[in-house]
């Protein structure tokens, strides 16, 4: 990848050689990335996926949903965390694609703009939650999306989708689906609110999250999507399976839909883990799990 390090030198976007993935993920599991981009702008976003093209690169937000692998990533891995420009204007507000969900919603608190207060303490950004339509408590976040600017990887051109036409469902869009398609930026259509209120409602989301998850350790949050008619965590701990562990990942005790890192996961922990709460949960229950997060 000499020609694609030369370029982005000659470009002035940051980038890493040797980058530590654990680092960049919620999970702290992962081994390195042999090339790591971080562009600041959306400019410098649309010429590093220009100029790493032929290398397939990688587009990753925060990495709270994924596992990186435990073995070197010769793709380079473009993070989007440097874009973060955000404004409002009347009820809507635009959000680039690295900007922290959690930082979205303050914002949107601070206009009295009301809507967003479920994605409170919700680890993801603007991109990675539009990409998997993030939700808790009833909200999701495909459901306040006006519009999504994201980049054609196939086509190099950068397109408007409306927010109906992005297909969004429980844990779904367009986006996972369209891996051509890398989100730059979205607009939220919100609600006037009272802003006590909203800042009222957001602590207790949040204090919601702390008492029923496992924040004290490492993790990617929910490991399974819901299935139809049951709920993941339930039916891992009528399976006995709370506390489960291999290497140094375990089913957390206080939530078992959440697997934590107690210190020295690998992927490989992560993915047998997985594989054995599949299994254990179809054969005693019938119900096939899901997985939610994944692995690159």
């Amino acid at each position: 990848m000499d020609f694609v390090r030369k370029a982005l030198r000659t470009s002035g976007i940051a980038f890493s050689e040797g980058e530590a993935l654990a680092k960049h993920s919620s999970f702290r599991i992962g081994k390195d990335a042999s090339l790591a981009v971080f562009p600041k702008t959306e400019e410098e976003f649309r010429k590093a996926l220009a100029l790493t093209a032929e290398k397939d690169p990688i587009v990753v937000g925060r990495g709270s949903n994924l596992v990186f692998p435990d073995k070197t990533l010769d793709r380079p891995v473009i993070f989007t965390e440097g874009l973060r420009r955000v404004t409002v204007d009347g009820t809507m507000i635009h959000a680039e694609a690295g900007l922290p969900l959690t930082a979205l919603c303050k914002t949107a608190c601070d206009a009295s703009l009301a809507g967003l207060a479920f994605a409170y303490g919700i680890p993801g950004s603007v991109g990675g939650g539009i990409y998997m339509n993030a939700g808790a408590y009833g909200g999701e976040i495909g459901s306040l999306c006006s519009s999504i600017r994201c980049y054609d990887r196939k086509e190099k051109t950068t397109k408007t989708i409306a927010g109906h036409e992005c297909a969004f469902s429980y844990r779904h869009s367009i986006f996972s689906e369209r891996r051509d398609l890398v989100i730059l930026s979205a607009a939220f259509a919100l609600t006037p609110g009272d802003k006590n209120a909203i800042a009222s409602e957001m602590r207790e989301y949040l204090e919601r999250r702390k008492s029923t998850q496992p924040l004290e350790y490492p993790s990617a949050g929910s490991v399974f999507k819901r299935p139809a008619g049951a709920y993941a965590g339930r039916l891992i701990e009528e399976c006995g399976l709370k506390g489960t562990s291999v290497g140094g990942a375990s089913v957390s005790e206080k939530h078992a839909g959440f697997i934590v890192n107690r210190g020295n996961a690998t992927a490989s922990d992560v993915k047998a883990l997985v594989e054995k709460i599949q299994r254990t949960v179809l054969e005693q229950t019938g119900f096939s799990l899901e997985c939610e997060i994944e692995f690159l």
